[in-house]
C-alpha cells in the first residue's frame, strides 16, 4: 500500500508529519477497520456524554457498552471502514490531532504478534512460522491470516493482538501471510492450575461430561441460568465485564458435567445482547472464560 504523502508539523514542532487520513481511508476501502491514535500512541479518550462511564463502557474504553457514540470513545470498539464516518466532524478532529493510524486486527480477521525486542525476534524466528512482518520502533509485528484472543506478555517481550485489541499500521510489510499457527494460539492460553469450580454439594466431575452429575435435579440449572440472565438485564455500567464475569460463573458452577446445553448458551447470549452486546463479543467472552476455567 503507498505511504501517504501529504505533510504537516508536529505540535512541537519537531519535524514533519505524515497526514494519517490518506492512510485511514486506504486501509478503510481495503476493508480494515481504523481508529486515530493521539499522542503518546493511545486512543482518544471519552467525549462529555461518554465521561466517567455514563454510557455503559469501561473506563478508557477498553470495553464498550451499548454507547452508540458516533465520535472515537471507545478504542477498538470504535474502528471502522466506513469513509463517510472516518471523515465526519467527530472523526475529522481527532484526525487532525492524530499522529498515526491503528486499526482492529481481530475486525480485520487477523492477529498480530508484537514482539518488542532483538531477544523476542530471535525466539519467533525459532519457534513461529514465517509470516507477513512490519518493522517497529523497537521490534516487529508478526502478523497472521486468523483471530484469537488477546493477551499482552504472554513471554517476555511478547504481546497478542487481535480481538478485543487494537495496533497501530506501520506499513504493509514484507513476505507472505500465513494462517495463525497452534504455536500462536497456545501462547494465550491461561494455566488452569491455579483455578478451581465452585464447589458443590456433590462430586466434582474432572472435566465436561464425565463424572457424577451435580445438578440433581434440573431445576436447579434453570435456576442458574435464570440468575445469570437476570444479572446481564440489571446490568446499568460495565456490560462487557458483567457479561464476562457473568459467563465465567455459570462455566464455573455448570460446565463441568456436560449439562449446559446450546439452548442455555443462547439464552445467555440473548441476554447479553439484548444490553447491546455483539454476537462477536459474547463468542469471546465464552471462549475467554471456558479457557480461563481450562474447560
Amino acid at each position: 500500500m503507498t505511504q501517504p504523502t501529504l505533510i504537516r508539523r508536529g505540535r512541537d514542532g519537531t519535524g514533519p508529519l505524515p497526514d494519517p487520513l490518506p492512510t485511514a481511508l486506504a486501509l478503510a476501502a481495503a476493508g480494515v477497520p481504523v481508529l486515530p491514535l493521539r499522542r503518546g500512541k493511545v486512543p482518544f479518550s471519552n467525549c462529555p456524554t461518554c465521561a466517567s462511564n455514563t454510557c455503559g463502557g469501561r473506563p478508557n474504553m477498553k470495553t464498550p457498552g451499548p454507547c452508540r457514540c458516533p465520535g472515537v470513545c471507545h478504542a477498538w470498539a470504535a474502528a471502522t471502514t466506513d469513509q463517510a464516518v472516518i471523515v465526519s466532524p467527530p472523526w475529522a478532529a481527532a484526525w487532525r490531532r492524530a499522529i498515526c493510524v491503528a486499526y482492529h486486527p481481530g475486525a480485520a480477521g487477523l492477529t498480530v504478534v508484537d514482539l518488542d525486542n532483538a531477544d523476542a525476534i530471535a525466539w519467533a524466528r525459532t519457534a513461529l512460522p514465517a509470516t507477513r512482518t512490519v518493522a517497529t520502533t523497537r521490534g516487529e509485528h508478526w502478523i497472521y491470516r486468523g483471530t484469537m484472543t488477546s493477551r499482552n506478555a504472554v513471554r517476555p517481550g511478547v504481546d497478542i493482538k487481535s480481538s478485543m485489541s487494537y495496533a497501530r499500521y506501520l506499513g504493509p510489510g514484507t513476505c507472505h501471510m500465513v494462517d495463525l499457527p497452534d504455536a500462536v494460539r497456545a501462547l494465550a492460553v491461561k494455566k488452569p492450575s491455579s483455578i478451581r469450580p465452585a464447589p458443590h454439594a456433590g462430586a466434582v466431575p474432572v472435566g465436561p461430561g464425565s463424572g457424577e452429575c451435580p445438578h440433581r435435579t434440573p431445576a436447579y440449572l434453570e435456576r442458574g441460568i435464570a440468575m445469570a440472565e437476570q444479572r446481564i438485564t440489571e446490568a446499568r455500567s460495565a456490560i462487557h465485564a458483567t457479561v464476562y464475569q457473568t459467563f465465567l460463573a455459570v462455566l464455573s458452577r455448570h460446565g463441568w458435567c456436560g449439562c449446559l446445553t446450546d439452548a442455555h448458551v443462547t439464552r445467555l447470549f440473548t441476554a447479553a445482547q439484548s444490553k447491546g452486546e455483539t454476537a462477536r463479543h459474547c463468542a469471546d467472552a465464552w471462549t475467554n472464560a471456558r479457557t480461563t476455567l481450562g474447560l
